[in-house]
């Protein structure tokens, strides 16, 4: 099979796997507004994980995402896998006397920690976030070692098992959030908590079967001297710093969201769950399903195949989130009422959700596209590049916060994402052009300017629609959910209709994938 049907074929699992997962997650945080509305309690909810979140990146993800993938693969393709299993095993034993020690002083000072990240929270809502947190706190354990067992097959090209311990993951947190929370006590939300602990332990248990198939080595050493480990190590400390720094970006985030309305970064943050939808149904499935085969081109150095495969990549985002961005901003009123409009989720938190809202959908395509490009950077084992990108873009992202919180309040702090993102994806891309000579630069603006015609046109003929309807139906829940699907359809036919007229590459390698699995 060639590498593009391969990382075709990956992304398209990927795709169906992230979409069910998303679903659920999206049911999952339905039943917690129904439960608890827009309040203190969410708020303290979502606020939990920044702690537990800033102890897995700072020792699991970046090295994942950036350096252990690309120097196992490494020594896969050479034919010298079990000196790679030796390097697995000394990582993995690092990785966890580091994350052991990090939770116990978390669990210590998260009083300490929750008063520096929300000042503004009243002492009852305080003491709900640290009791939260130090429930999640159990998660990086659990994460790291789902997210190495899915690093070691993905190396081998098999995604599967992770993509179903998404999902799995989302159906513990719904089946825990049902059994234990009740909406007239706020601190019983921990059963929403305790449903995340139990689904990061289902991710990593689903993955065991294909770990053993695939042949696991595992050695009690712990080997600094390695030159994988120390590559690895090298390749890490960007990533690291990079995360470390990252979170000082949302310290300020949720320290600026708790002096605001209360229930502001529960606004902000179902509104960055509908943002992440796009991104992470399409464009990261795209991204790790093509992240092995660069490595693979990069190792053979094969670079006019790199540069093929990475440019369709993000031509292929380009064409998903284009249109689902202009989707969004038109039919954000209904989409928040079908998904969140119930129970202790009023109309007025509606009206609230769907301005943070509006400002992320407006960066959804450059967050998508920024998910592909670092990973061209890695597999070229430079780790150094985007982070320090990404850096000038956080810092980029500070100020517009501070600039824009006031005027626009939740608006504001939504608005600086999308613009630092913008940020990070120009620098990006000059950065590569400079790197490879070529990125097949005219092809990519030739998409955009299309998709973004194409969509303009959408977003005309869906707004005009969803006027009309809900002058005729009203914003009830039935209402909502006609305009909704009555809308998407009107949407997807306009947009195909105009791609199609176009004669866009991308229209006609969509419909086939979609025709190929129809057809099987």
């Amino acid at each position: 099979m060639s590498g593009t049907k391969t990382v075709a074929k990956a992304a398209g699992l990927l795709m169906l796997a992230q979409l069910a997962s998303r679903i659920l997650g999206f049911f999952r945080e339905s039943i917690m507004a129904g439960y608890f509305g827009k309040t203190s309690a969410t708020d303290a909810y979502n606020t939990a994980f920044i702690l537990p979140d800033l102890i897995y990146w700072l020792l699991v993800g970046g090295v994942l995402s950036s350096a252990f993938i690309p120097v196992f693969s490494e020594y896969i393709h050479k034919g010298n896998e079990e000196e790679g299993w030796r390097v697995v095993s000394s990582i993995v034993n690092i990785i966890f006397i580091g994350l052991g020690i990090l939770v116990i002083i978390a669990l210590i000072f998260t009083p300490q920690f929750i008063q520096l990240q929300v000042p503004g929270f009243t002492p009852e809502n305080k003491s709900l976030t640290t009791n939260l947190t130090r429930i999640i706190l159990i998660q990086p354990l659990l994460l790291a070692l789902s997210g190495i067992t899915m690093g070691i097959l993905n190396s081998y090209k098999i995604f599967w098992p992770s993509a179903l311990g998404t999902v799995l993951y989302n159906a513990s947190v719904i089946l825990f959030g049902i059994i234990l929370a009740r909406p007239d006590h706020p601190q019983t939300i921990s059963g929403f908590a305790v449903g995340v602990v139990v689904g990061a332990l289902m991710n990593f248990l689903v993955q065991i079967p294909a770990l053993r198939r695939v042949g696991l080595h595992y050695y009690p050493v712990i080997d600094w001297h390695h030159p994988g480990v120390k590559r690895i190590g090298m390749l890490a400390v960007p990533i690291i710093l990079s995360y470390a720094l990252n979170q000082f970006q949302v310290a300020v985030n949720s320290n600026l969201g708790s002096h605001l309305v209360a229930g502001s970064i529960t606004s902000v943050w179902y509104s960055y769950r509908l943002f992440q939808l796009p991104v992470g149904i399409f464009a990261l499935a795209i991204a790790v399903a093509v992240f092995p085969t660069l490595n693979e081109h990069a190792t053979l150095k094969h670079w006019k195949d790199f540069i093929h495969t990475s440019s369709s990549a993000v031509r292929m985002v380009i064409f998903i989130t284009v249109p689902i961005s202009m989707g969004m901003i038109v039919l954000r009123f209904p989409l928040i009422r079908v998904l969140f409009q119930h129970g202790a989720f009023t109309a007025e938190d509606t009206a609230a959700t769907a301005i943070p809202l509006f400002f992320f959908a407006v960066g959804i395509s450059a967050q998508s596209i920024i998910q592909i490009l670092p990973r061209m950077f890695y597999a070229l084992q430079d780790t150094w590049t985007p982070v320090t990108l990404g850096i000038i873009s956080m810092i980029a992202n500070i100020i517009f916060m501070l600039l824009l919180v006031k005027p626009l309040q939740a608006g504001g702090l939504a608005f600086a994402t999308s613009l630092a993102a913008v940020v990070n994806m120009v620098m990006l891309f000059y950065v590569l052009r400079k790197r490879l000579k070529q990125i097949d630069g005219r092809r990519i603006l030739r998409t955009s300017l299309q998709t973004l015609g194409a969509s303009l046109l959408m977003g005309v003929v869906v707004s005009l629609w969803a006027k009309g309807l809900t002058s005729f139906l009203g914003s009830s829940t039935v209402g909502s959910i006609i305009i909704l699907i009555t809308g998407t359809a009107l949407g997807a036919l306009s947009f195909a209709g105009a791609a199609k007229l176009m004669r866009m590459e991308e229209f006609n390698q969509t419909l086939g994938m979609v025709q190929k699995k129809l057809h099987r």
